[in-house]
Parts: C-alpha cells; sequence; structure tokens
C-alpha cells in the first residue's frame, strides 16, 4: 500500500476517534461507561461482520485458531480502553483526555522496547521525559510544584490507564499477519461485547431516559470510530508498525480541542502550554529530528 493512502487513513481514524471524545463527554452524562462500550460495540458488530464477509472474505478456521490473542485485543482494545476512556470523562474534559493520551506514542515505543528489543537512541529517550513532562503541566494545571500533591483530577490519572491499555493492544495487533484487519476487529469486538453482556444486563439501563442526543452519539461511536479508526487503525499498523503508527495519535488532542471550542468548550493556557510540549516531546520520539540530521550529514 502506498504510504500518502496510510497516512489519510490514520488521518481519518483519529478524526474520528477525536469525536469520540466529544460525543463520550455527553454520553457519558445519561449512560454508564459499560452501557456505552457494550452498546457502542454491539451495534458497531452489526456492521463490521457484513463489511469483513463481502470487502476481505476471511478463512474463519484460521481465525479461530487464533482467538486467545483476539480475545485479548478484545478485552484490551474494545473493553479495557474504552470503559476507561468514558471513565475519565466522567470526571475531565474532552479536550483534558485528548492532550493526556498524547502521550501514547511514546508509551508505544517504551513497550517496543521491552518487548521487542526495538533499538532507541538518546534523542528518543529525552522525547520521552519531554512529553511526560508536558502531560505533568496538564495534570498539574500548569503549577509544577504540584507534582507530588496527594490529590489529582481523576479523569486524567484515569487517563494514563488507558494509554497503557492501548500501547499493550496496538502490539498486540501487529501480531495478527494471517488475519484481515476488519475480521480481526469484527472477531475482538464480538468477544467483547460477549463478555460486556452479562454485566450489562445486570447493571440495567432504562432506555426511556437516554435522549435522541445521546442516541445519535451511539450510532456515531458505532460507525466511525469503532468500525472506521479500528478498521483504518489495524490496516495501518500492519503496514507501517506500531510505533510510526503512533506518531498520528498526536492528531486526536488537536481535532478534539477544535471540535470542543466549536462547541463552546474553554480551553487553558496550561493546556495550550502543556500540549505544545507534548508534541515537541513526540516529535524528538519519532527520530524526524534525526532523520533531518543524517540528511544535513549527508
Amino acid at each position: 500500500m502506498e504510504k500518502y493512502k496510510v497516512w489519510i487513513m490514520l488521518i481519518l481514524c483519529n478524526l474520528f476517534w477525536a469525536g469520540n471524545y466529544v460525543f463520550g463527554k455527553y454520553v457519558v452524562a445519561e449512560m454508564t461507561p459499560l452501557w456505552i462500550t457494550f452498546s457502542r460495540w454491539m451495534f458497531a458488530c452489526l456492521l463490521l461482520f457484513p463489511i469483513a464477509y463481502y470487502a476481505e472474505k476471511p478463512k474463519w478456521e484460521i481465525a479461530i485458531k487464533s482467538w486467545p490473542l483476539l480475545a485479548s485485543m478484545g478485552v484490551l482494545g474494545v473493553i479495557g480502553y474504552n470503559f476507561t476512556l468514558y471513565s475519565a470523562l466522567d470526571y475531565t474534559s474532552s479536550t483534558n483526555a485528548a492532550l493526556v493520551s498524547s502521550l501514547n506514542p511514546g508509551v508505544i515505543l517504551v513497550f517496543s522496547v521491552i518487548l521487542f528489543r526495538e533499538k532507541i537512541s538518546t534523542i528518543k529517550v529525552l522525547g520521552i521525559i519531554i512529553s511526560i513532562i508536558g502531560v505533568l503541566v496538564i495534570l498539574t494545571r500548569g503549577n509544577l510544584g504540584q507534582i507530588f500533591q496527594m490529590s489529582y483530577n481523576k479523569g486524567d490519572l484515569i487517563m494514563l490507564v488507558a494509554i497503557v491499555v492501548w500501547a499493550i493492544y496496538s502490539i498486540l495487533a501487529k501480531r495478527l499477519k494471517d488475519i484481515p484487519p476488519i475480521t480481526a476487529t469484527a472477531i475482538s469486538a464480538l468477544f467483547a461485547t460477549f463478555m460486556m453482556a452479562p454485566f450489562a444486563i445486570y447493571q440495567g439501563i432504562d432506555m426511556a431516559e437516554i435522549s435522541p442526543v445521546a442516541m445519535m452519539g451511539i450510532l456515531y461511536m458505532a460507525i466511525f470510530p469503532s468500525v472506521g479508526s479500528f478498521i483504518f487503525w489495524n490496516m495501518s499498523v500492519r503496514e507501517i508498525g506500531a510505533s510510526q503508527a503512533g506518531i498520528f495519535l498526536n492528531l486526536i488532542p488537536v481535532f478534539t480541542a477544535i471540535i470542543s471550542w466549536i462547541l463552546g468548550e474553554k480551553i487553558t493556557v496550561a493546556q495550550v502550554s502543556g500540549g505544545l510540549i507534548v508534541f515537541i516531546g513526540v516529535y524528538l520520539t519519532t527520530g524526524m529530528l534525526e532523520q533531518r540530521l543524517e540528511k544535513n550529514k549527508i
């Protein structure tokens, strides 16, 4: 696949995810994180399997043999990440959650180094450290002197858990070489939906109290972030790897901030400055600076 097509997929992928942060903030006011995750992916499964069948014509017997890995991806990418994301949005703003998620590329790189012994340069290590400082600026609202305070915004801390879960999911996704990406997403989502069903039924929900706006939000999440983003992400990871694809995750806070600002959310100085510091760190982490230095030497 040509690289520009991968880049387009990753841009769309992260635009859809940005919408997930914004819609999630509205929907979590009416539904629990469990029911948001369950209903979103139940609807998504109805779309994913027909798309997988007609677009990829998968060999289901091969996919079934990989069920432990697919089930693990369902637990991490579908249940774990989404549940923690929506739990975070119950306590923090969509912009803050998206800015904290900017730490994702660095976390993916660290896990790649630990699990696959990928080589990491001094500049990339510096980039990870700078990214962490940027996140701390966001967490402390610009007052780094409060780093060791006993209380932080609970939502921001939950987002730190979410990005670790996503990093592990992304690395697992790279191991699925014999199963087409849409099929892999569909099966892992089905596993996750069945796992969540008993808990969702036990918790219960009063559909009469769910507003049309919340229902529209769930439909958006099912179609765009669930189907579109996950398919584009898995396809891109296979083409260029988790660490390179992770660079594009930094578009999420940019898109989220723009959408939130249009909808009336205030953007603070701490969010802007912390976000810029994170982006500088991510720029160093990606290795782009090293490539430019190498070219200049030549």
